[in-house]
């Protein structure tokens, strides 16, 4: 009888322990993500939902983040503003997430913005708009380089080529409209003149009016402010038109599937993208070289096509936040927040990133490289 109350004594005093854990150690840390994996931005949206699921996979393999597993928490907003005001309720209210990762456009992202903020949650977006971050938002941070950075680029490249007056073209959506914004409160700094301003519809399938009146303006360049498919039926009509005039777009059309769409049409079209899509032309000195073609080889295997740039603003988010937690050593949001801030010397995919109190993006315009198509590839101008 002495023996078996020893026994009960040591298996109630084990349970105990047992239970005194904390449920931290044994809860998982929750990602909640928006993304528009179907829809008219998919093109942005399924190689970020694809790279979240594999380095989270790929983290939980190793054993999770501070002995704690990841769960990722994925919504499809399809593009819709509406949709990601409802699922941002949703991964905050009800699966109360720990951080969120999302807003694959520029739209989405500031439909949720003030819900963000009040909420007091660590929210990294994907959209490349500079509004995004600009004024700072306590919670907000952003790893896309903004469209100001990519016109700034684009704006040095057509300075040296002599470029003086130049044609803009673009849609109506938020990106769109504030690329174009950019466009032209930079021209004068480059010493660029906006001889043509031409805009399109979401549901236009043919542009040939507006090229044609850019055209007639006889401009030394072109810029397009866009994304989606109105890229690729813009770069269409401008091979159709037989237009001769350099033409250059954003880091909105960093995905194969832009080349693809165009069908050879986009060959001699010059891009400002991240390092991802040239991951096998980086110098063997480049910062950046390892982590990219480390993602681009392990992104392939994984799903056996290409990477886009997109997918690497998810991969930045997700390792920022999660060095951002491992140095608070906890999910505390405000200590994320806080540790997310602190960010310095991070060799991410689309670039090097120094993030600060003032500055919630952190890169530098060397962060794109200026690409030219040529034969259906994206080839690195030195």
């Amino acid at each position: 009888m002495s023996s078996l109350r020893n026994l009960l004594t040591v298996v109630l005093a084990l349970a105990a322990l047992c239970f005194a854990q904390p449920a931290s150690a044994q809860e998982p840390i929750k990602v909640g993500a928006f993304l528009s994996v179907t829809g008219g931005a998919s093109f942005l949206g399924d190689p970020q939902a694809k790279t979240l699921r594999l380095y989270i996979d790929k983290m939980n393999a190793s054993g999770g983040v501070l002995g704690r597993k990841l769960q990722l928490v994925l919504y499809d907003s399809q593009g819709d503003a509406r949709q990601a005001v409802t699922f941002v309720r949703r991964l905050i209210e009800d699966d109360k997430v720990d951080f969120i990762i999302g807003g694959s456009t520029t739209g989405e992202t500031m439909a949720v913005a003030p819900m963000v903020e009040q909420a007091g949650i660590p929210f990294f977006s994907m959209a490349g708009a500079s509004v995004v971050v600009e004024p700072v938002k306590k919670w907000i941070f952003k790893t896309a380089g903004s469209d100001r950075m990519a016109v700034a680029r684009i704006y040095s490249d057509m300075q040296k080529r002599g470029a003086k007056n130049i044609g803009l073209i673009a849609g109506s959506g938020g990106f769109d409209q504030s690329c174009r914004l950019e466009a032209k409160n930079l021209a004068s700094k480059f010493g660029i003149t906006l001889a043509a301003d031409e805009t399109y519809a979401p549901t236009d399938t043919d542009v040939t009016p507006q090229l044609t009146r850019i055209n007639s303006a006889k401009v030394d360049a072109i810029l397009s402010c866009g994304f989606g498919a109105p890229t690729v039926i813009t770069v269409r009509n401008y091979k159709q038109l037989a237009m001769k005039t350099p033409f250059y777009f954003t880091h909105g059309v960093g995905s194969q599937q832009f080349v693809d769409g165009a069908a050879g049409a986009a060959d001699g079209v010059r891009v400002t993208v991240s390092a991802v899509l040239v991951a096998n032309e980086l110098s063997a000195d480049d910062a950046q070289r390892n982590v990219v073609q480390s993602y681009a080889k392990e992104y392939q295997a994984a799903y056996n096509e290409k990477p886009a740039a997109f997918g690497g603003f998810a991969y930045d988010a997700l390792q920022i936040t999660v060095e951002a937690v491992k140095r608070a050593g906890s999910t505390d949001k405000q200590k994320v927040r806080d540790e997310i801030e602190k960010t310095k010397n991070f060799v991410g995919l689309n670039g090097i990133f120094d993030i600060t109190a003032a500055d919630h993006m952190g890169l530098k315009p060397d962060a794109f490289r200026l690409t030219e198509i040529s034969g259906g590839e994206w080839k690195l101008l030195k």
